[in-house]
């Protein structure tokens, strides 16, 4: 299978680190992985500010660019949840411009963040990196209730959890969660920008939570919520660390 390989603007811009990660750990795992040139921003920012009609160029980009792939992979939950909630609509005959676009949608049902990719289409099973600390797991809004990465509290299904799934074939690690293990960071987007008091309240009550598992470390499947926590403890004075998840599953190998 083809994969292309999706590293969302503020990952590229502030995370590369991360991006790096994804296609050490793809390739490790033997899979054929491209890094199509020329890509940018899925239009999620607009999307979400109510300026759907300039999302939908970049989205018509996107379609473009990743068409040609059996998988597309990205190693950012908020933005793999935008493309597979929101491109049928913006490409579909009732787009925001009032017109049809040119680009029929083929790449939101095979857009993938890659914790699910490696947990449902791989199926990876064999041992991973090495990372020998407590890690705090943080379970991100929209992995939980628009991929289904982790089960949601406020349902009443059996529990499971991908993440952890995965972060169990690294060696060393020890994984513990928060109390509330799936409540907001606060971050949210442009909910950060316009609340901004209540954001960082959000942000402050859910990195101290981490804090009190004992862990040296916060991972999860999304940048974003990983630096608003990061932001938070930084300025709050806080000792703990923030990782992705695939820079802890690619870590020693």
């Amino acid at each position: 299978m083809k994969i292309g390989l999706f590293i969302p603007c503020y990952v590229d811009a502030v995370f590369p680190e991360v991006g790096m990660a994804t296609y050490k750990l793809l390739k490790h795992l033997g899979l054929d992985v491209t890094y199509p040139q020329g890509q940018t921003c899925c239009g999620q920012p607009m999307g979400n500010a109510g300026f759907e009609r300039q999302a939908i160029p970049l989205a018509e980009k996107f379609e473009t660019l990743f068409s040609g792939f059996d998988y597309v992979v990205a190693p950012s939950v908020s933005c793999t949840a935008f493309i597979r909630q929101n491109y049928p609509r913006l490409l579909g005959k009732e787009n925001a411009s009032g017109t049809s676009s040119s680009h029929e949608c083929q790449t939101a049902k095979k857009c993938m963040d890659v914790v699910e990719f490696l947990h449902d289409v791989v199926k990876v099973e064999r041992r991973l990196g090495t990372f020998p600390h407590k890690v705090s797991l943080h379970n991100s809004c929209h992995g939980v209730r628009e991929l289904g990465l982790s089960s949601p509290s406020e349902e009443h299904v059996a529990k499971f959890n991908k993440i952890r799934d995965l972060l169990m074939l690294v060696d060393g690690i020890d994984i513990v969660e928060p109390e509330r293990p799936d409540e907001c960071c606060g971050f949210g987007g442009m909910f950060s920008v316009e609340e901004t008091a209540v954001s960082a309240q959000m942000g402050k009550d859910k990195v101290e939570r981490h804090i009190q598992t004992g862990a040296e470390y916060v991972t999860g499947p999304d940048c974003s919520c990983l630096m608003h926590m990061a932001g938070v403890a930084k300025k709050q004075g806080m000792k703990i660390a923030f990782k992705h998840v695939v820079e802890i599953l690619a870590a020693g190998l």
